[in-house]
């Protein structure tokens, strides 16, 4: 594995979702990929992120991602910047549900796969314009 591997894997994960590409995040995943938010919550699986992601598309479907710094130390990288969405659960997209926060991930590279995908965020305002104030 050359030493840009990772990162390059995870711009091409950061791609993926700004471009709300399931199929393209998933072909980025491991089959025994995890995806850990930040509550603490886990999915497990290729297959139950094709699920999540494309629900979360549906609940947000102007998400985005951008990353201001991106660091790796061998099959570990961590990128920090923001993100960024409007609630729209029925498609509508509100002004008023629009929503920004400053972000980092933490992401396990193996074999040019995605094997681990942790979010730090402050996701509260989120929450809040969903109507989802406790954990």
């Amino acid at each position: 594995m050359r030493n840009d591997e990772p990162i390059a894997v995870v711009l091409a994960f950061l791609e993926a979702i700004n471009s709300r590409n399931v199929d393209r995040l998933c072909a980025l995943m491991s089959e025994d990929h995890v995806f850990v938010d930040a509550l603490g919550n886990k999915v497990q699986g290729r297959e139950s992120m094709r699920k999540a992601w494309t629900g979360y598309f549906q609940w947000f479907p102007d998400y985005r991602v951008s990353h201001e710094e991106i660091f790796s130390d061998g099959k570990l990288v961590a990128a920090f910047g923001s993100a960024e969405g409007t609630y729209a659960p029925k498609g509508n997209l509100v002004k008023e549900n629009r929503w920004n926060a400053p972000a980092a991930w933490k992401a396990v590279v193996e074999g040019g796969l995605v094997k681990e995908w942790r979010v730090y965020a402050d996701n509260q305002a989120a929450r809040k314009i969903m109507g989802v104030l406790n954990p």
